[in-house]
């Protein structure tokens, strides 16, 4: 007899699952839970980004756990992922033409993770919220590292959201106030001593607004404005810079959703920083920000995803860094269970007012077999470069991996 039993509770309705290799995941409660884990082994030749490359074995371990909510109303997801890259071999401590007669050790961890809250008020009202978290080094290369480091720094940015997403018929506004923080943590050098990062560590107090008008189903345009004050814990930094700062952006755009063959959103704008300390001269420049997703075939997707930010730096008289990130991927699946990626990623990195411009650019491919739903087997090689008009900057390293997926 087909149906459920009575007096029993009804059945949970399966969602169509058109991947059937992907992870399936388990129920606990009302929550669909999805766990991975990554265990990978290679070489890179030049894990430090130096001029004169020094290679190292490396191993990679990276956990994902993603958790989203089941219900007829509200929503609840929460999206963590994770790595620790570790090198068996330490590099010599020469970044930017310093030198020091011990090694560094290089191992890195790295975390992303952000927990995304729904208040459904009614149909056109709804309360939103974020708690995020980003854990991670400075990257290889970059003049923000200090010479003669032990080991990197880590630093934590985490922060949160609040906020209303309301409808008006097609017009939709959505606000928020953010309150974030990044603090590192002290520095190890190869003499024995510590070197505080305090100077490093600031609060961030802003709020976001977007205002969209759905032109036709699958096409809505909107402008989106941003302000924030950047405030550190201590006035002046290791060279007596105030870093204080203010700054926003405006940027004009729209999403799309055209029958799911192409769906994402793109958008153009400018972005300004102004400083307390009048040494240091405002950053400002265009940005572009935007993730387009393009299922060219049914075994063929292209993604393409942009974005700006102004990030902080320790050189001395330099405001900021306008760093401008372009990706692009091809995902292909031979056969349901053999597919491959290729990617390219190109990035500058503009030192304002010290004239150092940087360019990097990555070109990676993986190749996935997949075995069943629970086990993926994975090998990748990536090539990447940094050109830069610093004279010893500029570096190369080469990347290749073969591990497992483990997922359910």
């Amino acid at each position: 007899m087909a149906g459920n039993v009575p007096g029993q509770p009804l059945r949970r309705r399966l969602r169509a699952d058109d991947d059937a290799f992907g992870a399936v995941g388990d129920y606990a409660g009302s929550f669909l839970i999805k766990g991975g884990l990554e265990l990978s082994a290679g070489y890179d030749t030049n894990p430090a980004r130096l001029n004169k490359p020094v290679g190292s074995p490396v191993y990679v371990v990276a956990p994902d756990l993603l958790v989203v909510s089941d219900w007829e109303r509200h929503a609840l997801v929460a999206d963590l992922r994770g790595s620790f890259s570790g090198y068996t071999n330490n590099m010599p401590a020469t970044i930017d033409g310093f030198a020091s007669p011990s090694p560094v050790e290089i191992n890195r961890p790295d975390f992303t993770g952000h927990v995304d809250g729904r208040f459904d008020v009614d149909r056109d009202l709804k309360l939103t919220s974020q708690l995020r978290l980003r854990l991670a080094t400075d990257n290889p290369g970059s003049p923000n590292v200090q010479a003669g480091l032990q080991k990197y720094p880590v630093y934590a940015a985490y922060g949160t959201t609040l906020g209303f997403d309301q409808t008006f018929n097609r017009f939709q506004v959505a606000a928020g106030a953010t309150i974030d923080r990044t603090a590192y943590t002290d520095s190890k050098l190869t003499d024995g001593s510590t070197f505080s990062n305090d100077d490093r560590d600031f609060n961030q107090y802003g709020g976001v607004g977007r205002f969209s008008y759905e032109l036709k189903p699958g096409l809505k345009p909107f402008v989106e404005i941003e302000g924030d004050n950047r405030v550190h814990d201590q006035a002046a930094d290791r060279n007596g810079y105030l870093r204080d700062s203010s700054g926003g952006y405006a940027k004009v755009g729209s999403s799309f959703e055209f029958s799911r063959i192409l769906t994402g959103e793109v958008s153009i704008g400018y972005s300004a920083r102004s400083y307390v300390d009048p040494r240091l001269s405002q950053l400002s420049g265009f940005l572009t920000s935007g993730s387009l997703i393009w299922n060219a075939s049914g075994l063929t997707t292209v993604k393409f995803n942009t974005d700006t930010q102004i990030a902080e730096t320790t050189i001395p008289g330099s405001s900021g860094v306008l760093v401008h990130t372009y990706a692009a991927e091809v995902d292909h699946d031979f056969r349901r269970w053999l597919t491959a990626i290729g990617k390219f990623t190109y990035g500058t990195y503009d030192y304002q007012n010290q004239g150092r411009n940087d360019k990097t650019y990555s070109l990676e491919g993986n190749l996935i077999y997949k075995l069943n739903r629970n086990i993926w087997i994975k090998g990748s090689l990536r090539h990447d470069i940094l050109d830069s008009n610093q004279p010893g900057s500029s570096s190369q390293g080469t990347v290749v991996m073969l591990g497992v997926r483990l997922q359910n």
